[in-house]
This record gives structure tokens, C-alpha cells and sequence, in this order.
């Protein structure tokens, strides 16, 4: 910050102090204009003159006036335009004090209302002007007198202006701050919504799991006297399964689901078993992609393999209805460690985050990853086009341990 907004800051903070300064110069310039004859024997000729004192009083009492004008504007104005129509009808040479009353005049305008503006600008020209002319020691038709007339009309329509000005300024910052709650309001809405059907997903994946469990209790039950092995190792499995089924659905589902919602159907979440059907419908639409794939022989707990498969789908998507005519997507899906990444780039000239009502659908994929304690980054791409990049956990906290990679 320079040392000028520094200035301007502290004034802003202190406004009478403002005021106070603004009254000072105000009172100099009218005490150096008293000084200044514009008026010759021989025409407009400039020379020195030397003020009567009532003419000094009246401007050190318009300045004084001056400090209150933000408090009282009206007062202000009519104190410094009586105090200028005195010197204008009885200062011979005549002192500059309308000069505090065009600054009190300007401040009404910039502060009030326009039909205030306009009746009380007009007053104010009509009365300091015909005084000037009618009863003032100079011709009617003298230049300080039109020049009276000037001055107070440009101060009123100024102070119209900027109090125009601020009114615009005003409501579109109101606007903004309203657009910016409602698209905030709108997001938190889109997150629920998400929110709600990842519970509806993890409603299905739990139901498979349910039943897988059902058919492992029942083999066991079928083989347990001749095959007590086998049925030890069903038994096993039923019990991971059940757990990590109750845990997804106490921890997630529990909190997420509203209550009232209807039965969700009970066939298997889509995973990356199916990446290739999903492909394939966004090629019969038209879209060109290329898939890549390392991850061969890694099984992802239910909730990460739907995440992985969402994730494709809305960036696929994103790709299909912002990337533009000709647009080439590029999906990889890379086992690394203890995570899977799941890529997709494309080479369009659209923004899903700008295109999409502020990136609603990028909100939804970010609540997915999270919800399975993984991480996504989304952007624009170096040349061209936009990224989608999302690490996921290949085990999960509350589910089974399964990788036989």
C-alpha cells in the first residue's frame, strides 16, 4: 500500500477529520481569490485588492460550516447560502464565499435523493443568482453573477452523478453477493443430492453383499458335516463380507440416506468390470476414447470400484457435452502401490467447471473420492482440453482386505 491509499484510508476512517481538511482548503482558496481583482479601469485586467473584513468573517463562517457537512447537508447548504447571498448583495469588491456554498450543494446532491437535488439546486441557482443580479453592486449581466449561476448548476448535477454512480455500484455489488449466496446455496444443494444418491449406490453394493453372504451361509449349511473345511472357510468369508457390509452402511449410508426414500434395487453397483460397456456407449454417441489399463488382477472393495467407476463415467460425460465437436478422451486406469489412479484427459476447448452451473458435477466426483478416503484433482491441460485425475485406495479402512495383485 502506497503512502497516498494510506492517506486515503485513515480519511476514510475519519470523515470529519476529511471534512475539516477539505474546509481548510475551501477557506484558502477563497481568501487568495478575495485578493485577486479581475476588473480594470481598461477592460478584464488581473490585479491585487484587498478584502473588506465582514467579507473575511463570512468566509471563515462558510469554511466552519463546511466541517458539518456530512452530519447536516441541508443545514450546511442553507448556512453557507445565506452567508453567500449577504456577500452577494452587499460585498463591493466581492469575495468568493458561494464557493463553500457550491461544496455544500454538490454534498445535498451526492447525498440525497434527485427530486431533493432538483428542487433544492434550483432554489439555490434561482436565488443566489437573481440576488447577485438584481441587488449586487455589478451589472446584471456581469460575469460573476453567470458565473454564480455556472458554479451552483455543476455542483448539483456533479453530486446527481456520483450519487448516480453509487447507486449503480451498490446494486451491482448486491447482485454479486446475492448470486454468489444463491450459487453457494445451489452447490450445498448439489452436494446433497450427490451425497444422497452415493447412499443409494452403497445401498445396492450392500444388498449384493447381503446376498453373496446368504449364499455363502448357505453352502456352508450344505457342506458342514461332509466338507467341515470347506464350510469353515464359507463361514470366513461370510464374516468379512457381513462386517465390512455393516460398516459401509453404519457409516456412510447411515448418515447420507434421508429417511422416507424408497427401496433402491438390489443388483450389483457397476464397477470397472464394466468399463468397457460404459466405453462403449459414449463411442456409440459419437465420442472418440481410448482406454489403458495396468490394473489386471487387483480387486477393489465394493465402494472404491464404484468411485472408480462414477468417476469415469460424469468425466466422460463432462467430455461429451462441453468438450466440443471432435473431441478425443483418453481413460487410464494404473495400479500404483497401495492405490489405483484413474486418469481421464481430453483435448476439447470446454471448461466443465465454468460450462456446468459453477461445476457441479466436479463438486459430485470430489464427494465420491472423498467418501473412500481418496484424492482428485481436476483442471485445465497444458495446450488444450481438461484432467481428471483420482487415487484411490485399493483397501479400504472398514472393508476386507482384497488383492491378489
Amino acid at each position: 500500500m502506497t503512502t497516498l491509499d494510506r492517506f486515503r484510508a485513515r480519511m476514510k476512517a475519519h470523515p470529519m477529520a476529511l471534512d475539516a481538511t477539505l474546509a481548510s482548503a475551501v477557506l484558502v482558496a477563497m481568501v487568495a481569490g478575495s485578493f485577486v481583482d479581475p476588473r480594470g479601469a481598461n477592460g478584464v485586467t488581473w490585479g491585487l485588492r484587498t478584502p473588506d473584513w465582514p467579507s473575511l468573517v463570512l468566509m471563515a463562517l462558510a469554511a466552519a460550516a463546511l466541517v458539518f457537512r456530512r452530519r447536516t447537508p441541508l443545514a450546511v447548504l442553507a448556512v453557507t447560502g445565506g452567508l453567500s447571498l449577504v456577500e452577494a448583495v452587499t460585498g463591493d469588491p466581492r469575495a468568493p464565499v458561494a464557493m463553500a456554498a457550491v461544496i455544500a450543494l454538490y454534498t445535498v446532491a451526492a447525498t440525497t435523493d434527485r427530486h431533493t437535488t432538483w428542487r433544492v439546486g434550483l432554489l439555490t441557482m434561482s436565488v443566489l443568482t437573481g440576488a447577485a443580479m438584481l441587488a449586487g453592486p455589478l451589472p446584471w449581466y456581469a460575469q460573476e453573477n453567470l458565473g454564480i449561476f455556472a458554479w451552483t448548476g455543476m455542483a448539483a448535477a456533479g453530486g446527481d452523478a456520483v450519487r448516480s454512480r453509487r447507486a449503480v455500484v451498490e446494486a451491482i455489488r448486491e447482485r454479486a453477493e446475492r448470486a454468489e449466496r444463491t450459487r453457494e446455496e445451489e452447490a450445498r444443494r448439489r452436494v446433497a443430492e450427490e451425497r444422497l444418491r452415493i447412499a443409494r449406490d452403497l445401498h445396492d453394493v450392500v444388498a449384493h453383499h447381503i446376498a453373496l453372504v446368504n449364499v455363502q451361509a448357505g453352502v456352508a449349511a450344505h457342506v458342514m458335516d461332509k466338507r467341515p473345511d470347506q464350510a469353515k472357510e464359507a463361514l470366513a468369508h461370510v464374516r468379512e463380507a457381513s462386517r465390512s457390509a455393516l460398516n459401509e452402511l453404519r457409516a456412510t449410508v447411515g448418515l447420507l440416506r434421508q429417511s422416507g426414500d424408497p427401496e433402491a434395487p438390489t443388483e450389483p453397483a457397476p464397477g470397472l468390470d464394466r468399463l468397457d460397456e460404459l466405453v462403449g456407449t459414449f463411442r456409440a454417441a459419437g465420442l472418440h476414447v481410448e482406454v489403458a489399463r495396468t490394473d489386471e488382477g487387483t480387486r477393489l472393495p465394493a465402494a472404491v470400484d464404484l468411485a472408480a467407476y462414477r468417476v469415469i463415467q460424469e468425466a466422460l460425460t463432462n467430455v461429451q457435452k462441453h468438450g466440443g465437436q471432435g473431441a478425443k478422451a483418453e481413460v487410464s486406469v494404473v495400479r500404483v502401490g497401495p492405490s489405483i489412479e484413474i486418469s481421464v484427459l481430453d483435448d476439447g476447448t470446454g471448461d466443465p467447471a465454468s460450462s456446468d452451473g459453477g461445476g457441479h458435477g466436479l463438486l459430485g466426483m470430489r464427494e465420491r473420492v472423498t467418501a473412500v478416503s481418496g484424492t482428485l484433482t481436476t483442471g485445465p491441460r497444458y495446450g488444450g482440453g481438461f484432467r481428471v485425475h483420482a487415487i484411490l485406495p485399493v483397501k479400504t479402512r472398514t472393508g476386507p482386505q482384497e488383492d491378489s495383485a
